[in-house]
């Protein structure tokens, strides 16, 4: 027989807060919200919120912000809500005391199909490694990060053209209606717990750090051209034009070569700017120089002396 759940959602960006959405207008029983303290953004330094608790305070919902998970006034009070059950969805790494809580268990949306790419940066990775297919898993926390049992998962092609944001769009929606799936199995008592197959070897999904989105021209430029848009629109890939940092957020391959070495940026000054890789050249689209806004590579070139 089923019952009406008293669920905690735990997450912070606007990834999360989809999802957070979905099972608020779905009448699911959440009865507080846990998200990242609130921090200084722009340049005035202001404080900013979450988009979890931005719309955790839209929708009428208790808040938690605690900066220790582990100190004994947080976990009292997330007792005192008598929870069913957790979720987590793009939050950080929880101690054992806060997801083994609940009853039924804490479950994670994870935006990969597990166990392939674990890790920080799913949807990244997958692009950059040139992969055709990923998508969304929901499972059960435990104490090895991504590794707990399925409860589901869902495909979803990678375009030729998606990068970064067109593909963390769509699983956002995805991962939303997933989440909601899986909360109506749980509270029915009808759904599966698969542990994860790891017989072969796994690919991960690391953190990235501003020094791993520097573009090597010395790949092939099916590969760069997959990094880049594994990239974009953020951290985004970069190298340096004329000592400057340049970040790139779209390449096309060129129609015609050039003898110049590779990683060397030529230019005709109006409507292309092109470089050499490994086995052919790359047309550089979308750009973002050092103290300049992002522009297309026309509108770049318009207001700068490439050969100056």
């Amino acid at each position: 027989m089923s019952k009406e759940l008293r669920i905690i959602f735990l997450g912070t960006p606007d990834f999360a807060a989809a999802s957070l959405k979905k099972l608020v207008e779905n009448h699911v029983n959440v009865v507080a919200v846990i998200t990242a303290p609130d921090k200084p953004k722009g340049r005035g330094k202001k404080l900013g919120i979450s988009a979890v608790k931005e719309y955790a305070l839209e929708a009428d919902l208790p808040v938690l912000q605690p900066t220790n998970l582990k100190s004994p006034e947080f976990l009292e009070e997330l007792k005192s809500y008598q929870a069913d059950l957790q979720i987590v969805v793009a939050f950080r790494m929880l101690p054992v005391a806060v997801w083994d809580m609940p009853p039924l268990g804490t479950f994670n949306l994870h935006a990969s199909l597990l166990p392939e790419y674990r890790g920080a940066a799913p949807i990244n990775w997958a692009i950059i490694n040139g992969e055709k297919e990923t998508g969304i898993t929901t499972f059960f926390l435990k104490h090895e990060i991504d590794t707990g049992e399925i409860i589901f998962q869902e495909k979803e092609p990678i375009h030729e053209e998606d990068n970064v944001g067109s593909l963390y769009e769509r699983l956002m929606n995805k991962g939303a209606d997933l989440v909601l799936k899986t909360v109506k199995a749980v509270e029915a008592g009808d759904y599966p717990k698969i542990p994860q197959n790891i017989d072969q070897e796994i690919k991960h999904a690391p953190k990235i750090f501003k020094e791993d989105c520097k573009i090597d021209w010395q790949q092939t430029s099916e590969d760069i051209r997959n990094f880049i848009r594994g990239l974009s629109p953020y951290p985004a890939a970069w190298t340096k034009l004329h000592g400057k940092t340049l970040k790139v957020f779209q390449v096309e391959r060129a129609n015609e070569g050039t003898n110049k070495p590779i990683g060397e940026f030529y230019s005709d000054g109006k409507n292309y700017i092109r470089v050499n890789t490994k086995d052919g050249t790359l047309d550089v689209l979308d750009l973002k120089l050092e103290g300049k806004k992002r522009m297309k590579v026309q509108d770049f070139l318009r207001g700068y002396s490439f050969n100056g």
